[in-house]
């Protein structure tokens, strides 16, 4: 990198060295908790969805879970004069509870890319954004394709970061498998369209709900129908090239059709699976981030003409209460 470069990057070095209380970034340290919580903010705040559902600091790495919400009803009588009245905890969920692993988020930045960026005054800030927009996109990533946690994760296989960490679809099918629709007159196919399993995406969802979701949430506003992309076309094909909006984007991750599905607000969300609906609420569905466990270290190697950023966070993708959530999978639509 060029000399003016180098200033600064020392610059931005130093500043993590200050923040952190620790000598040499160099080498592995254990990010503050003040600086943990700003980048979780920062992660946040650069993608719509996640600042939608919950991001919870938990201190201990495995627990039970927090249950957020209202996971029965409360209401009920009592003859006193026969029993005591018997109080309902609300968020007693079930007993899958979270654990929280390790996850790497290592970076690499070439040198002429900062040249680049070393004219501007916000030289640390473009190093820290291009940092946390790309773990915002793998954090959406993992949360609707993970499937398992391998010791050593293959990118190659697993383009969609299938086998980093478990993620929420993978702890419906696993803990909550008589949520799931994926076959039905088809194997292996849930059908769309004339002939088929329903007439339309609203006939599928409104019946996914009534037999799949708990009684109590079937009618909370809060619902909402996480769709792929593909699923939001072919359900408003025809408003596609239409001059007044449909739909209303936000931090460009997040789109909420104007029109509803089987009485749901429509969201499409980055990385869904295609042919898949989550129907839920968003505060259903968390990441827990373990406080404490996020390690770093920034390394120049010049053998390989870049600055490299070696960060780690343990975590944990938990969907609070099962009884809120159902999905629909391999969903073909014909016409």
């Amino acid at each position: 990198m060029r000399n003016e470069t180098r200033i600064k990057f020392n610059q931005f070095k130093e500043a993590l060295c200050r923040l952190n209380t620790v000598g040499n970034v160099g080498e592995k340290f254990a990010v503050s908790p003040t600086v943990q919580q700003k980048l979780e903010s920062r992660i946040q705040e650069s993608s719509a969805f996640l600042q939608q559902i919950n991001n919870i600091p938990v201190t201990e790495q495995a627990g039970s879970k927090l249950g957020l919400g209202v996971g029965s009803t409360i209401a009920g009588t009592t003859d006193t004069t026969k029993a005591d009245r018997t109080p309902t905890d609300p968020t007693t969920l079930d007993e899958s509870g979270y654990l929280c692993t390790q996850t790497n988020f290592d970076t690499a930045i070439r040198y002429s890319k900062l040249d680049m960026w070393a004219k501007f005054q916000d030289f640390q800030e473009r190093i820290r954004d291009a940092l946390v927009k790309r773990q915002a996109l793998d954090i959406m990533m993992i949360g609707f394709n993970g499937k398992t946690r391998s010791d050593t994760s293959d990118r190659t296989a697993n383009p969609l970061l299938q086998d980093v960490n478990v993620g929420w679809l993978e702890k419906i099918r696993k803990f909550a498998s008589a949520r799931v629709m994926s076959s039905l007159k088809t194997p292996g196919k849930v059908n769309i369209g004339v002939g088929g399993d329903y007439a339309n995406l609203d006939a599928l969802v409104m019946d996914a709900v009534n037999a799949m979701i708990d009684p109590w949430y079937q009618g909370d506003t809060e619902l909402v129908a996480i769709m792929g992309r593909s699923l939001l076309a072919d359900k408003y094909f025809p408003l596609i090239n239409k001059a007044q909006p449909n739909s209303e984007a936000l931090s460009g991750d997040l789109i909420i059709s104007q029109k509803r599905v089987g009485g749901l607000p429509a969201v499409t969300v980055p990385f869904v699976p295609a042919g898949t609906i989550l129907v839920t609420r968003f505060d259903n569905l968390s990441r827990y981030i373990q406080e404490g466990g996020r390690r770093r270290a920034v390394i120049d190697n010049p053998k390989r003409d870049q600055i490299e950023n070696y960060e780690s966070s343990n975590d944990a993708y938990v969907v609070e209460d099962y009884g809120c959530a159902c999905l629909i999978e391999n969903i073909e639509v014909t016409e």
